[in-house]
């Protein structure tokens, strides 16, 4: 496993990172999120060695990590390493050499990433002719092409359409089910929700929130959604709830002393009764909670 344990980094007076720590469990994927200089990157710079560590440690598999062990974690920066004008297979293959494949396992490899990211027939082109999004496939295969022992990438689905989102998703939960502990940031929330096991929120350089989304949820209030076939003001005067909000014939809201029966039962007695179910918070809503 990889362990950030009480991390902290100063630049000047400003603590950018202060006292974070969580672990980065292997088989499952860890989404690290939070707002623009909330430390995240600073964070991800640490653990790979890239920015010195003014205060604690990052262990993996129970010890202090080692260089040797950083060579062997794939790791995708937020300002993107490649070579401009070398050809995409060329500075793959490369790579992969100084990661001490073979030249023959290296352009294998690279062969395959490359088909895998609908880029085999641009395979000889040189980096800059391709779009952002194409070079962002690039730099994907360039983090995990030497088959590493842990993924720590920044912002890996930036500048990415649909479909290569999903090949992405795909990529990365094969290696979380080899056991590859992953750790990603991303601002996109509803894509964290639907792929992360595990979730760190991090504000203004703190760890606010970690856990698994039901975990994160655990202690809120249920929601409900309510939608009549009319209007919905009169849940303002009805006892034993909490509106949150209406929109004409819907809303939503909490029980406070009314049964979900006795609200349906008093429902029905005004009109129809389209839909009465539970609302999950979305870790759009979470994040929002635990950062305010």
């Amino acid at each position: 496993m990889l362990e950030v344990a009480k991390l902290m980094r100063r630049f000047g007076d400003n603590v950018a990172v202060n006292d974070v720590s969580f672990p980065v469990p292997p088989g499952a994927l860890t989404g690290f999120v939070g707002g623009n200089g909330a430390g995240k990157t600073t964070t991800m710079r640490m653990i790979m060695g890239v920015l010195a560590i003014h205060g604690g440690q990052v262990l993996w598999r129970d010890r202090p990590v080692t260089v040797a062990d950083r060579r062997s974690f794939g790791y995708m920066p937020e300002e993107r390493g490649l070579y401009p004008k070398q050809p995409v297979v060329d500075q793959l293959v490369y790579l992969a050499r100084l990661r001490g494949l073979t030249a023959a396992d290296a352009r294998s490899r690279a062969t395959a990433l490359l088909e895998r990211f609908d880029l085999a027939d641009r395979s000889k082109d040189k980096l800059e002719s391709l779009s952002l999004g194409n070079q962002q496939r690039v730099q994907i295969a360039a983090a995990v092409i030497a088959q590493p022992s842990a993924l720590i990438l920044d912002e890996p689905f930036s500048g990415l359409d649909p479909g290569a989102v999903d090949s992405m998703a795909q990529l990365l939960r094969e290696y979380a089910d080899r056991g590859v502990p992953v750790l990603f940031s991303s601002h996109q929330l509803d894509l964290v929700e639907r792929l992360c096991d595990k979730l760190v929120i991090l504000a203004a350089g703190r760890v606010v929130g970690q856990g698994s989304v039901a975990e994160l949820r655990a202690g809120d209030r249920t929601r409900y959604r309510l939608v009549l076939g009319a209007d919905a003001s009169w849940l303002a005067e009805y006892t034993g709830v909490r509106v949150l909000e209406t929109n004409g014939s819907s809303a939503l809201l909490e029980l406070t002393g009314a049964t979900t029966d006795e609200l349906l039962a008093a429902a029905l007695s005004r009109g129809s009764v389209h839909e009465l179910a539970e609302v999950h918070q979305s870790v759009a809503d979470i994040y929002r909670e635990v950062t305010a």
